[in-house]
């Protein structure tokens, strides 16, 4: 007998993945994005949330099958696309406004000046 591919995807986060739920803004309303295994991780998800990868996220989960739990990740996510947008002196995307708005936890962000500034 051959052994079967892993179940699991692949992460570079100790196994934790992370899924968008996306509306497309067809017809067929919502739907989990499918993602290549490799970009399952946190960094790969907020590089592809900022560069508009998906059309509308209306949700986040992690999960890490290893360890046994899931849980909704969206307002960790929202905080650092805010976070860092405000880290970078720039406006969170316009396509990114309404899911930083309604997940986002609105705690204060604190700038931290640039290195010569000190």
């Amino acid at each position: 007998m051959g052994s079967a591919p892993p179940l699991v995807p692949a992460s570079d986060d100790h196994g934790t993945v992370y899924l968008v739920l996306d509306n497309d803004g067809g017809r067929l309303g919502p739907s989990w994005r499918e993602t290549d295994q490799a970009k399952t991780d946190l960094a790969a998800l907020l590089v592809d949330l900022v560069d508009g990868q998906y059309n509308d996220p209306v949700r986040v989960v992690a999960f890490n099958t290893a360890e046994g739990w899931a849980r909704d990740a969206s307002t960790e996510v929202a905080d650092l696309i805010a976070h860092g947008c405000a880290r970078d002196g720039v406006d969170v995307p316009a396509f990114l406004r309404r899911f930083v708005e309604q997940h986002g936890s609105k705690r204060p962000v604190r700038r931290t000046p640039p290195l010569a500034d000190l």
